[in-house]
């Protein structure tokens, strides 16, 4: 059966949810930093995605 467009979740892609073990790794994998590190920029610099992506650059340069 094809996905319903009009169920749609409550997820919000543009933040990492940095209680969530599995967000923080495969944030940490995606961005190439490790767990630890991803774990400290999301308590700098908060959830918002794009800005821990610009954190992590700064990290691996």
């Amino acid at each position: 059966m094809a996905d319903n467009p009009s169920k749609r979740d409550e997820r919000d892609r543009s933040q990492v949810a940095g209680s969530e073990d599995y967000e923080i790794e495969y944030f940490a994998k995606e961005a190439g930093i490790s767990a630890e590190q991803a774990r400290e920029l999301v308590r700098k610099h908060g959830n918002d995605r794009e800005t821990l992506k610009a954190e992590a650059r700064k990290l691996s340069t």
